[in-house]
């Protein structure tokens, strides 16, 4: 089997460049507004969309750069070149002190706008952690608590977000009350989440929330969370419910989607289908625990193997980790130390499982791995260094395991994130 290392890189960088802030983000703005332009941008493609917000308004339509303000927060080292629009990096997953700051900044800058302004909000996935403004009663540490007790807890993405929106001051469409008095809220957002459900991005600052405190109750229950009593009270204060379905102040805005995970998928798509592949498509919204999809769809490759089918099974969605080790990784690392598990030593299938943001897990730095690549060269690593995928996979250590096989994906920040991209490649050799 030739090295198909190549083209599954192809294949993810078609579904990146397919949302690309720079290559779709000016056919979905709206006119200049008579007042000022104030721009609120949020998540890990924030900066990029500020960047092409500005050459939109400054350079095509020449709008009055003085007439032009605002703030972007974006995950740290996400940032790009601004003139007016003011960068601040933040923490992501686990927000930090910057994010906080950025927050309050922002709501600042909604609350100043008059009648004639146009406030243009733009997210990306990674708002929910950049924009973190607790409710009253919760102490910043205390939200990073529950934050980090979510990441571990292997809750699928809404269910983060339904406790995150009852716990903050900025999401649940508390952004779009306190820019109120705009003439208009023009919200712009690629879309992170399963099924592209607006109140789910970036926890749905400009939206209605059609989830409730006794929800966000319900998910701290549901995974035995151990949260602070300050939480609990927070949780049960009528004064933190979010803004619901017919707010008077939703009456001036505006939600567009301008890019999604579907879109990215089918981009995908076309390059392994003119690569002669057949395709499995098995959907954008996957949702599930990490390995438990790798595992069926391991079982899918080693069908089309057996049947000598040449066949590229692609997907996307969002999985998540139960974490009960101390190792390193994110989901689709996980899910490719999965598959090395299931499809050992076969020949003829290749894989890769990565984020379209360019970070799986981590830190929170740049550097961080965007996912894994696995094939023949994984298994000759696996054979001469005497590595046990279930070992590691016990300790959700799967960046242990591809740093010692040499297989970790490594793309650097992409300025965008439309979830991930995972393909299996099944050759007849």
């Amino acid at each position: 089997m030739t090295d198909k290392r190549e083209l599954l890189r192809a294949i993810f960088d078609a579904a990146v460049a397919a949302a690309h802030p720079d290559a779709i983000l000016a056919q979905h703005l709206p006119p200049p507004p008579q007042g000022r332009l104030i721009v609120l941008a949020a998540g890990k493609g924030a900066a990029a969309m500020a960047a092409a917000a500005e050459r939109h308004y400054l350079d095509g339509a020449g709008f009055d750069p003085a007439r032009l303000v605002g703030l972007a927060t974006t995950r740290h080292g996400h940032a790009v070149p601004t003139r007016r629009i003011a960068v601040i990096e933040a923490g992501h997953p686990v927000p930090d002190e910057a994010g906080l700051k950025a927050a309050d900044d922002t709501l600042a800058l909604a609350s100043g706008a008059t009648a004639g302004d146009l406030v243009l909000v733009l997210l990306s996935g990674g708002g929910s952690a950049n924009w973190i403004a607790p409710a009253d009663g919760i102490s910043f540490a205390q939200k990073q608590q529950v934050t980090r007790a979510l990441l571990r807890s292997g809750a699928p993405i809404g269910e983060i977000n339904t406790v995150r929106k009852h716990l903050s001051r900025i999401k649940g469409g508390r952004l779009a009350r306190a820019g109120r008095h705009a003439a208009e809220i023009v919200t712009l957002a690629i879309s992170d989440v399963p099924h592209d459900d607006p109140a789910a991005i970036a926890s749905g600052p400009t939206v209605p929330d059609p989830t409730t405190l006794a929800d966000a109750r319900a998910v701290i229950g549901r995974y035995r969370l151990d949260v602070d009593d300050a939480v609990r009270r927070a949780l049960d204060d009528p004064r933190n419910e979010s803004c619901k379905p017919g707010d008077a102040v939703f009456a001036r805005t505006r939600f567009d989607l301008i890019a999604r995970p579907r879109t990215s998928l089918e981009a995908a798509i076309a390059v392994a289908r003119r690569a002669g592949y057949q395709i499995a498509d098995l959907g954008a919204d996957l949702e599930g625990e990490a390995r438990d999809v790798a595992a069926a769809h391991a079982q899918l490759a080693l069908r089309a193997r057996m049947e000598s089918r040449r066949l590229a099974i692609l997907s996307g969605g969002e999985l998540t980790v139960t974490v009960t080790g101390d190792g390193r990784g994110g989901p689709n690392q996980e899910y490719a130390l999965g598959l090395a598990l299931h499809l050992a030593d076969v020949d003829g299938i290749a894989t890769l499982a990565a984020d379209t943001d360019g970070a799986d897990g981590g830190a929170g730095s740049a550097t961080d791995p965007a996912g894994a690549m696995v094939d023949a060269r994984t298994f000759a690593a696996m054979a001469s260094k005497h590595l046990d995928p279930e070992d590691y996979l016990m300790a959700n250590d799967a960046t242990g395991f591809f740093e010692a096989t040499g297989d970790l994906l490594v793309t650097g920040p992409t300025l965008t994130n439309v979830n991930d991209i995972r393909v299996i490649l099944v050759d007849d050799v």
